[in-house]
């Protein structure tokens, strides 16, 4: 039977009423801004052959859709990163795109689902895809252990002891620490002042003693290959790279990345073009920063959206 509506109405109300949704679930899912876009346009050729008349509610089948494309693209993702080269984050979300266009309504009250943090991102890479999906859902996505059952194709026993399990796993390896946007303005500050001055002792005083970072090149570009653990260690080895004759174009602006305060590197010398995002987390010491997050892989770059980049640093 065909479809009431013409393609283009189907289309506008794809994108007006479920398409920023569905995008943030597969964000969560996949951690790619590239593969979520993916998945949304496959849902939506799928969708454009459905009788809506015969579908009793369309949000639902939507995300159910969405929840098992990216199972099976977690699935596959799941052999690639066994042979990624170096550490694997995330691909990175800029300024206010942190909520990838998505925030949650008043009903959604859920302690996670604002966070966008790399941090919290990893996490949810350590869990098993069924328990990420199930958790994400209900923990974020605020729907009840029917719903879930119906889109994991699970009976309400297991998807509860799959929220359980996540929700322990995620407890026990993720602690939020929130920093306010002035306090966060001032790190991002202190640490570009550090690097424009090529200050190793400056930067060393701005990291937590037992401060990590991580840096991803994907084995497309430079980046070092494991976590680097230790504030003054870490400040010798950035300000080491900063020095370089192939860093001398560097421009640092301030934005967000993945709703933490942070910057992207450009380069000057290269007609602006992005060289990295960086990502700074919180120590629980006020003032200091405990993880550096440092998104190198060109792949992973090209969709940024920097907001206000060519401005002023």
């Amino acid at each position: 039977m065909p479809n009431p509506l013409d393609p283009a109405a189907r289309a506008r109300r794809f994108d007006s009423e479920h398409a920023r949704r569905l995008r943030a679930l597969a964000y969560r899912m996949l951690g790619s801004r590239a593969e979520a876009e993916d998945i949304v346009q496959e849902a939506w050729l799928r969708w454009a052959d459905v009788d809506e008349a015969a579908v009793e509610n369309a949000g639902a089948y939507l995300s159910r859709l969405v929840t098992n494309l990216c199972l099976d693209r977690l699935r596959s993702a799941a052999v690639q990163r066994e042979h990624y080269v170096g550490v694997w984050l995330p691909e990175p979300l800029l300024d206010d795109e942190a909520l990838f266009g998505w925030a949650p309504g008043p009903e959604a009250q859920a302690e996670f689902a604002q966070d966008l943090s790399i941090a919290f991102l990893l996490t949810l890479e350590r869990l098993s895809p069924l328990e990420r999906a199930a958790f994400l859902l209900h923990d974020v996505f605020d729907l009840g252990y029917a719903e879930i059952a119906a889109h994991l194709d699970r009976d309400q026993a297991t998807c509860r002891q799959l929220v359980s399990r996540a929700r322990r796993n995620v407890k026990a390896d993720y602690a939020r620490r929130d920093v306010a946007r002035e306090e966060g303005e001032r790190l991002v500050q202190a640490f570009m002042d550090a690097v424009r001055d090529r200050d190793v002792s400056g930067l060393a005083s701005l990291l937590a003693k037992e401060a990590v970072m991580l840096a991803d090149g994907g084995g497309k570009v430079s980046a070092v290959p494991r976590p680097l653990q230790g504030g003054e260690r870490i400040a010798r080895t950035f300000i080491g790279f900063a020095r370089m004759a192939s860093s001398a174009g560097w421009r640092l602006v301030s934005t967000r990345v993945n709703g933490l305060p942070g910057c992207v590197v450009l380069d000057d010398a290269a007609g602006g073009s992005l060289v990295q995002t960086i990502s700074l987390a919180p120590a629980a010491e006020p003032g200091r920063v405990s993880v550096l997050y440092i998104q190198r892989n060109p792949d992973k770059l090209q969709l940024a959206v920097t907001t206000g980049a060519a401005g002023s640093s």
